[in-house]
């Protein structure tokens, strides 16, 4: 089993796909693939400095994330550039972990799985974690020290909530929520599409 996992900044996506894997899925997190290849000597480096200067490089090499979040908020052109780099290499990673999997089901975390639209012919099943704007904008703020205006830019960027849904095989609707209870709504659908 194939499960491609997506939800908006602040859904709570993050905290189903740990649930998946305490259910004993393997996680493959382009998220974490993307920020490992944009570390210091990691392999989108050399491209990315090509592209866009040295203006978009932390004190240590790396990429730094809010110059580059900037630029491709204001520039379509910019983000498309950054997305010709990365994707290719964040797919040739993805590849690899799942061919280590050994048969586990997998989840793909994949944030603009709805965007990318080539992610409903890999996986077998999308799983949306939904949750208000109100709700998302709220979380972010609180975990990240973002301006709301920061926030709202990455919301506006995303897929509308309804796009997620109705690519959606299954919705958690991650508001209200307390942990144990989101543990039991993820259980509940682990049971329903991999048990049987």
């Amino acid at each position: 089993m194939r499960i491609g996992l997506t939800g908006g900044i602040g859904s709570g996506k993050s905290t189903v796909a740990a649930l998946l894997v305490q259910c004993g899925a393997t996680l493959v997190d382009t998220d974490a693939i993307a920020r490992a290849i944009a570390q210091p000597g990691g392999a989108a480096m050399p491209a990315i400095e090509a592209a866009f200067g040295p203006g978009v490089l932390a004190a240590d090499g790396g990429l730094d994330r809010a110059r580059m979040r900037a630029i491709v908020f204001s520039d379509t052109g910019a983000r498309k550039r950054l997305e010709a780099i990365l994707h290719p290499l964040i797919g040739l990673e993805t590849e690899r972990q799942a061919a280590a999997a050994a048969g586990a089901p997998i989840v793909f975390d994949v944030p603009l799985l709805v965007e990318s639209k080539r992610w409903r012919g890999i996986v077998d099943r999308v799983l949306v974690v939904d949750a208000h704007e109100a709700t998302q904008l709220q979380r972010v703020v609180a975990r990240s020290g973002w301006t709301p205006e920061a926030v709202q830019a990455v919301i506006a960027q995303q897929a509308p909530r309804s796009a997620r849904r109705a690519a959606a095989d299954a919705v958690i609707y991650n508001d209200g929520l307390d942990l144990p209870q989101l543990a039991r709504e993820v259980q509940q659908l682990w049971a329903r599409w991999i048990a049987k």
